[in-house]
């Protein structure tokens, strides 16, 4: 049996077990997202059925309850994306057929507003904070604390190379490599 198979059978999907194994985690992820025993009820009720609907889709990468989760962080999501919907737009009314008898027809149109935060854009920023400090915890010492300097701090170069009596040009290979290892480390944890 190939490698792929094991995989694939160690990672089937029960739905017959979703209730027992996993409504209490779910529940316990969602109410400290939403804060609303109502609500994270009916998220993780919604993830179950997503989970139905969706169960040809699973492709047996990840465990069953890595795959519930990642449905139900897009539940979270959708329902702030809802809430906030209206939240932050400005109303404009324009008249498009005025007479003089008559007040005119009124077109309504929300705009949204650039400057209000929604809730999905909080917690997307939130998680990525946290992947980024994680994935910066890996690197060797001096190398993080260049490349906070450098893409976080923004400190010119002249100012690191000083700091760490290093050049340029061994700035930017630490700064490449520091890079590389993000990427790679938030690839693994973010993305």
């Amino acid at each position: 049996m190939s490698t792929n198979t094991n995989t694939m059978a160690e990672h089937q999907l029960d739905p017959n077990s979703w209730i027992r194994n996993y409504s209490d985690y779910l529940f316990n992820y969602t109410i400290s997202r939403v804060d609303d025993r109502e609500i994270a009820k009916d998220l993780v009720q919604e993830t179950f059925f997503a989970g139905l609907r969706s169960m040809k889709n699973f492709e047996g990468k990840a465990s069953e309850r890595t795959w519930l989760v990642s449905i139900l962080k897009r539940k979270i999501i959708d329902h702030y994306r809802k809430i906030n919907s209206n939240k932050g737009k400005a109303e404009v009314r324009m008249s498009y057929n005025s007479s003089e008898e008559s007040e005119g027809d009124w077109l309504e149109e929300r705009v949204a507003d650039p400057y209000a935060s929604n809730a999905e854009s909080d917690i997307e920023n939130n998680e990525l904070g946290l992947a980024i400090h994680k994935c910066l915890s890996t690197l060797p010492e001096k190398q993080a604390k260049i490349f906070k300097m450098k893409t976080i701090d923004n400190f010119d170069t002249e100012t690191i190379c000083n700091e760490f009596d290093i050049t340029s040009s061994n700035l930017w290979v630490i700064i490449h490599r520091a890079r590389t290892s993000m990427a790679a480390c938030m690839e693994k944890n973010w993305f």
